[in-house]
């Protein structure tokens, strides 16, 4: 049997918000296999599926630009190792400076922004001296860019979300959507957009989940339905309940209000990244106490 690490406990734990002794129990009885013990815990306990924005964030900013006709925005995520670091004036500028620079050269990834020539000086020496000046390591790790033809809306909230929604309509819908957006980060604007292996692992899990009701298999069917159905709403936009009246849709609300949805990106600031933690060995002896 694989050695089950509190490392991956605790990764477990954050893609299924249950208590530590049933994911140290799913992690050995999947042999450490991590995604099979997620499918554990969601067909016993009905957990939902992770949300990969909903993970451990590390220091930094989202630098976002838009440009002044609204047709061209850009999202960078820039890394630093302190939080002390992320609020420094001279980190802050140099994010916005790079969001600006990919909106206006496009560059095809983070490399090739790096050799960009940011005011007279390329980006990568730009970032050494700023590393040299501040004293502590940063990173550029990511951007998106977006374009069009129509209009777009950008949302930055705290500097550690940036969105942004390609869009026709009133101005108000561009920044509710992206706001929405910043909120309940879906994965995809519409449901044909899901991918059929996503789609089909979520069915299994479901049916596995709803024989162990013992109903018939007639109501087995409706509720692996209903359940999947569900689950699209949640990881569509459209499907979602709209952030400021959850008694619609997002789909319904831009229909109410003559507007339609091209597209949106966003970035989680540390989104995927590990962050050092002192905290979790402390709260697994206080656990272990508390259970004598």
């Amino acid at each position: 049997m694989a050695e089950i690490s509190a490392g991956l406990v605790k990764e477990l734990r954050e893609r299924t918000g249950l208590g530590m002794m049933e994911c140290k129990k799913a992690l050995s009885e999947a042999n450490g296999d991590l995604e099979k013990a997620e499918e554990l815990l969601r067909i016993r306990s009905g957990a939902k599926a992770s949300k990969a924005a909903g993970r451990i964030a590390a220091e930094g900013v989202i630098g976002a630009f838009l440009s002044p006709d609204e047709k061209c925005a850009a999202l960078v995520e820039l890394n630093c190792e302190t939080d002390f670091v992320a609020k420094n004036e001279d980190f802050l500028a140099f994010a916005k400076r790079l969001a600006e620079l990919v909106a206006r050269e496009a560059p095809a990834d983070v490399d090739a922004l790096a050799k960009l020539p940011l005011e007279g000086t390329p980006v990568e020496a730009r970032r050494q001296a700023l590393v040299q000046k501040i004293g502590e390591n940063i990173a550029i790790r990511r951007f998106q860019r977006m374009q069009t033809a129509a209009q777009l809306a950008l949302y930055v909230h705290n500097n550690r979300i940036g969105v942004m929604v390609d869009f026709a309509g009133p101005e108000d819908v561009g920044k509710d959507v992206a706001m929405h957006i910043a909120f309940a980060k879906p994965q995809h604007l519409h449901k044909s957009e899901v991918p059929s292996d996503v789609i089909e692992r979520e069915r299994q899990i479901l049916a596995a989940r709803a024989k162990e009701s013992g109903k018939p298999a007639e109501i087995v069917a409706k509720m692996v339905d209903g359940g999947l159905n569900k689950f699209l709403a949640e990881i569509t936009l459209l499907g979602q309940p709209f952030i400021k009246d959850d008694k619609q849709t997002v789909e319904k609300m831009l229909v109410a209000r003559k507007a339609t949805l091209r597209g949106f990106g966003f970035l989680v600031l540390g989104e995927g990244l590990e962050k050092r933690s002192t905290d979790f060995a402390a709260e697994v002896l206080a656990q272990a106490g508390a259970a004598r």
